[in-house]
């Protein structure tokens, strides 16, 4: 007989997985539905054993003689009651003789309807609940009993107990005379301590507090998903009520959760959980993860809650009632919670609370306090500096514009410089390396067709769909999402400049606006060119600037006219004639900082327009460049001389100036403010043959390279650690603003002294003798004559 063939269909892995599934869910349902019962049941047992006890102690005992007695009434009474059996009818009486058969008639309640078994415990006799009652006075305490190891013998093993002993009344009556003597000591003054043992206990205590902090920052930090509790032990020492050590100890707490919350924070922001979240059930892992960090964000609420509260007391003046800490003692505590703050701004941008560290940040940034102003701006300085998408930056700038309309423009000067570390400049110009790098780039339908097979395409599918879902998990901003966003911070910052500029043109605000114009002028909208060049000379030619402020105006126009400005047809010739007619107001004083300013200017408004500028323009400025690098210091000059070098490889024919012959009419005036009438072209540059003479190397070589014609080539050219820096740099590689010089001067090697075997050979005769006999011992009292010639000669 052939075997039967088996026709049932082996499951698939899907399925067994489904299924395998199920079975697990129902054995968990089962396990977790036995452990409910069992529980409800123990439960339940507990309450009846209370209930019993609870009944047995409330119930006094009392005499079994005055229980027989209040039957005995009873049973008269109800005889009393009850009606004679000859006044009974034959079929009432046999009712009661049927019943009287029945066990359960004596013990029901005939007005219940409930089953015959019900009331039998309930109704049970007065006399059995008593026997029942143990056999104790409520007085006696129960005796506890220590069980010991049993002990085995041939009748089998026997347990062994031993009564706890309890305390008699004696040292009851000693322990408590103890306890008043130590009340009574407690009542006695404190010993009083030396300043010695003063500051050795407050050690101690400070050790202590420090081993403590130390111990549970390393067990956060160890393993944060299982101690995040301890965060809040440590949070509580924030308001540590020991005089001698709360300052130190709050300082250390402060400093000691941020570094953790550094640390253990993780890189992205935490939103709260959905009510449908919170009500699906999801895996013990995922349930742990949000309880980590849902204990995260909100010890991390308290813990700025508690910084903010720190500050606010300090600014308000206020002191907390238990007076713990002094006055003058929460100007170091707020100066710490300060820097928490702007340490937790720039290393947490992308994690929770960041606009309410922003809000508390900038207020600060015009504090009284010249140190906590100092931290605040520096913080927003390297925010800006990192921040790579722009969000953090656009958070402050909206901040910062809000608070100098607030303020009413009464603010300080730093508040608005923080504006130029802003990274749109670079961003625009240099692309970063994520824009730069190509993008994933997926097969098409036709090709998957082509070359897979069809369950490799269904493979690819599945591959590429979570290739997509992780780029997008990576949250890399597009480029059009990053010029958005810089569109709309300079916008805010373009709107507070103009605001100050038109409502508060003598505010100490004006030098950091026009700063700010020059850096971002190239980015201003082409409609407001016109406007904003006239506000800008009518600033200049107003004279209530100082020389850098108008500096930072000549700056911005030419920035205006370099960008986008190419388009409008303006001859800037005003700001040209301010910039030649006040060179000559710098020099080797306070004024040498501002040389950078003019290398700026000199570099936007030759070189980058060098086609809208004349010939006499430019020699003109060559000149008087050339005569201002005499007097200022070694950086300005090697700067000068870098800028002119330039100049003239970019225009022809400024060799002229490097020869005495007269080109044309008119004599040079040096005096005259307009570079074009000057005549500069008929003067030389007898500037070069002194610099070349100069005491610093570096501008003895620009001044022989400049008068060779600065050539590209040959021995007069210069070195390319030279030639390719700007001016710009020039001038700060050579600053000596750190009281050093570069190139460092090199070390002198000291001149041994000549040696001279006979130094009686310079000694006068007479003084020799008298030295010789002071050396031998023989002193003669003999007084020296030093006019003894002058009166041999007189007698002559």
């Amino acid at each position: 007989m052939k075997p039967r063939k088996n026709t049932k269909r082996v499951p698939s892995f899907r399925k067994l997985l489904r299924t395998s599934k199920i079975k697990l869910d129902n054995k968990l349902k089962n396990k977790q539905y036995k452990q409910q019962s069992a529980a409800k049941k123990y439960r339940k047992e507990q309450k009846k054993l209370r209930e019993a006890v609870r009944d047995a102690i409330s119930k006094k005992p009392f005499p079994l003689e005055e229980c027989r007695k209040n039957q005995a009434e009873k049973r008269e009474e109800e005889e009393e009651d009850a009606l004679p059996l000859d006044m009974m009818d034959e079929d009432d009486l046999k009712l009661m003789e049927d019943l009287a058969l029945k066990a359960s008639f004596l013990t029901r309640d005939l007005s219940s309807n409930e089953p015959v078994h019900i009331k039998k415990r309930k109704h049970e006799s007065v006399i059995e609940k008593y026997e029942k009652v143990p056999r104790r006075m409520q007085t006696e305490p129960e005796k506890e009993l220590i069980h010991l190891l049993p002990i085995k013998d041939k009748s089998g093993i026997i347990p062994q107990t031993v009564e706890k002993p309890v305390p008699s009344d004696a040292q009851d009556e000693e322990e408590d005379t103890e306890m008043e003597d130590a009340e009574d000591f407690n009542e006695e003054p404190l010993p009083v301590l030396t300043p010695e043992e003063m500051a050795a206990q407050r050690r101690q205590k400070l050790q202590e507090r420090k081993m403590h902090i130390a111990a549970l920052a390393s067990a956060i930090l160890s393993d944060p998903d299982n101690n995040i509790k301890k965060l809040k032990e440590l949070r509580a020492m924030l308001m540590e009520q020991d005089p001698n050590v709360a300052v130190i100890v709050r300082k250390l707490v402060m400093v000691s959760l941020m570094e953790i919350f550094k640390d253990i924070a993780p890189s992205y922001k935490i939103r709260p959980l959905t009510e449908a979240e919170k009500a699906t059930k999801v895996k013990k892992e995922t349930q742990k993860l949000r309880e980590f960090e849902e204990g995260l964000v909100s010890q991390y609420k308290f813990y700025l809650e508690n910084l903010e509260q720190t500050i606010k007391d300090w600014k308000q003046r206020k002191l907390k009632k238990s007076n713990v800490i002094s006055l003058k003692a929460y100007k170091g505590l707020a100066e710490i919670a300060v820097k928490c703050l702007c340490e937790l701004l720039v290393a947490l941008p992308h994690f929770n609370f960041h606009n309410n560290i922003i809000v508390l940040i900038v207020p600060l940034m015009n504090d009284a306090s010249k140190m906590i102003s100092e931290l605040c701006c520096e913080a927003v300085k390297k925010l800006f500096k990192q921040d790579k998408l722009g969000y953090a930056s656009l958070g402050v700038v909206k901040v910062i514009s809000g608070l100098v309309k607030g303020r009413n423009y009464d603010v300080r000067p730093e508040v608005l410089k923080v504006f130029l570390h802003l990274r749109i400049k670079e961003v625009e110009l240099q692309k970063d390396s994520e824009d730069i790098a190509p993008k994933k780039k997926f097969m098409t339908y036709k090709e998957k067709r082509k070359n897979l097979s069809r369950m490799q395409r269904k493979w690819k599918k599945a591959e590429e769909k979570l290739e997509r879902e992780l780029l997008e998990a990576e949250a890399s901003e597009s480029k059009e999402k990053k010029l958005k966003l810089h569109t709309e911070t300079l916008n805010i910052v373009f709107v507070t400049y103009f605001r100050i500029l038109k409502k508060a043109q003598k505010s100490p605000l004006l030098p950091a606006v026009l700063e700010g114009l020059a850096k971002f002028a190239h980015l201003i909208n082409v409609e407001f060119f016109d406007d904003l060049l006239i506000v800008l000379h009518s600033l200049i030619a107003s004279g209530d600037l100082s020389y850098r402020e108008s500096l930072h105006c000549i700056l911005s126009a030419f920035h205006i006219l370099s960008g986008q400005g190419d388009v409008l047809n303006i001859d800037p010739m005003k700001f040209y004639t301010h910039l030649y007619k006040t060179l000559f107001s710098l020099h080797a004083g306070g004024t040498n900082d501002d040389i950078g300013i003019v290398l700026q200017c000199l570099d936007v408004m030759f070189a980058k327009r060098r086609k809208q500028v004349s010939q006499q323009r430019a020699l003109a400025f060559l000149k008087r460049l050339s005569t201002l690098a005499l007097h200022v210091l070694p950086n300005s000059s090697v700067g000068i001389l870098a800028t002119n070098r330039i100049l003239m490889q970019t225009f022809p024919r400024m060799d002229l100036l490097l020869d005495n012959e007269s080109q044309g009419s008119g004599v040079y005036l040096p005096e005259l403010d307009e570079p074009e009438h000057c005549n500069a072209q008929n003067t030389a540059l007898w500037e070069l043959h002194l610099l070349q003479r100069h005491y610093h190397p570096t501008v003895q070589k620009f001044a022989a390279h400049l008068i060779a014609g600065a050539p590209t080539e040959g021995s007069a050219a210069l070195s390319l650690d030279l030639s390719q820096r700007p001016a710009t740099e020039h001038f700060e590689a050579y600053s000596m603003r750190g009281m050093t010089f570069n190139p460092p001067v090199a070390s002198v090697t000291p001149r041994k002294k000549d040696t001279f075997s006979q130094m009686d050979s310079f000694i006068d005769e007479e003084l020799n003798n008298q030295l010789q006999q002071h050396r031998s011992g023989t002193i003669a009292q003999k007084l020296l004559d030093f006019a003894k010639h002058l009166k041999a000669s007189s007698l002559l």
